[in-house]
């Protein structure tokens, strides 16, 4: 196995503690010439949902890598460590649904190992730092080269912890969609797909409060609320200058109802 040149990673470990740098640097003390791309560390801690919407819209657009993930409010449980192959690159953390969205986007599930191999480990296995401990070094060691089957023994892929599929309805002239994400400037993204805003007219009411369908945040005035595609190919909710989540007062998870207004 050749390896790759690149990890990439994403936690909810956030920015204010030694996390992350631990993680980094049992990667650079295994795989030296391996650069890491920091996808986030501020997934919602715990929010194993945000954390696989937000890894899958991102592998796509990545170098072919190893992509280490922990979201991991399971950690030290009986939940499985596993490394995921796939055509477009490999995925390693906590079987806990985190990752087969991302697998999917890469092309779907070739094979897949539980991290088993003590030999993979760090030296001490924390039992609530596995991403410093078990996950960092199984995917340093499968950057550098080394052999998925020495990670331990295969898995059925269809036993893969998966999580319920997004609540998506439409009808004449109406949408209802889960809420995936919520973005840093309170953008809501819908679980629904971008051509289903195009059945809908021009003129909108979203969760009850008028909107606008557009291309852009600037597609409403000052203020106002619009429907527009988002870069993922979502379905989404704006407001001009302002956050929609706010004003439709909504969450990961909750039910948007968009239908037509004239």
């Amino acid at each position: 196995m050749a390896g790759y040149p690149w990890i990439s990673f994403t936690t909810d470990y956030g920015l204010s503690d030694g996390f992350v740098a631990a993680c980094h640097g049992v990667v650079a003390r295994l795989a030296p010439p391996v650069r890491v791309i920091d996808v986030t560390h501020l997934i919602h801690p715990g929010d194993v949902r945000q954390g696989a919407a937000v890894l899958a819209q991102t592998v796509p657009h990545l170098p072919a890598a190893v992509h280490l993930a922990v979201v991991d409010p399971g950690v030290g449980t009986a939940r499985r460590p596993v490394a995921v192959e796939t055509p477009g690159g490999l995925l390693v953390g906590p079987d806990n649904g985190l990752l087969p969205w991302a697998a999917e986007a890469l092309g779907g599930v070739r094979e897949v190992v539980e991290l088993t191999n003590p030999e993979w480990f760090g030296d001490r296995v924390s039992y609530t730092f596995h991403g410093r401990d078990v996950f960092a070094p199984a995917a340093a060691r499968l950057a550098a080269g080394a052999a998925l089957a020495e990670a331990g023994p295969t898995v059925d892929p269809t036993a893969l912890v998966r999580l319920p599929e997004p609540v998506v309805a439409a009808g004449d002239g109406w949408l209802e969609a889960e809420v995936l994400t919520v973005d840093r400037f309170g953008n809501v993204q819908l679980a629904a797909p971008g051509p289903a805003l195009a059945g809908l007219g021009r003129t909108l009411r979203v969760g009850g409060v008028p909107a606008v369908r557009g291309d852009t945040f600037a597609a409403a005035p000052p203020g106002g609320l619009v429907a527009y595609v988002d870069s993922a190919d979502r379905v989404a909710i704006a407001v001009n200058g302002g956050r929609a989540a706010v004003v439709l007062t909504v969450e990961p998870g909750d039910m948007v109802r968009v239908v037509s207004a004239g």
